[in-house]
């Protein structure tokens, strides 16, 4: 039986392949045979703005679109900037706070990194 390679995201060795691809029981993590040279970003580190850049808590970003507050009149506009944001888990990535609205969650794909 052939060694198979560590999991990159995980470090797990209990990898296993199916159908060309490499996979990792304990975090879930696939791919493909090659690959694994090239390890991905764990973790909320792997959040990424609408540009592609690397996003981390602390950063300051850009609004890149109107963003209407939900339940509220207020709009957040265009080139709004957000500073300190903290990086979470969900559909809405981003925690922060914004002057003149509050404490509020944003989509990663709606800023740019400042």
């Amino acid at each position: 039986m052939s060694a198979l390679p560590d999991c990159p995201e995980c470090g797990s060795s209990y990898t296993y392949e199916a159908a060309g691809v490499l996979a990792c029981p304990a975090c879930g993590h696939e791919w493909r045979v090659g690959d694994e040279a090239a390890p991905s970003v764990a973790g909320e580190a792997g959040v990424r703005d609408a540009v592609g850049n690397l996003l981390a808590d602390g950063d300051t970003v850009t609004v890149i679109k109107d963003l209407k507050v939900k339940g509220s009149s207020l709009v957040v506009k265009v080139g709004t900037k957000v500073r300190n944001i903290r990086l979470v888990e969900g559909d809405h990535d981003i925690d922060c706070k914004i002057d003149g609205i509050g404490a509020m969650k944003l989509k990663s794909q709606f800023v740019r990194k400042a």
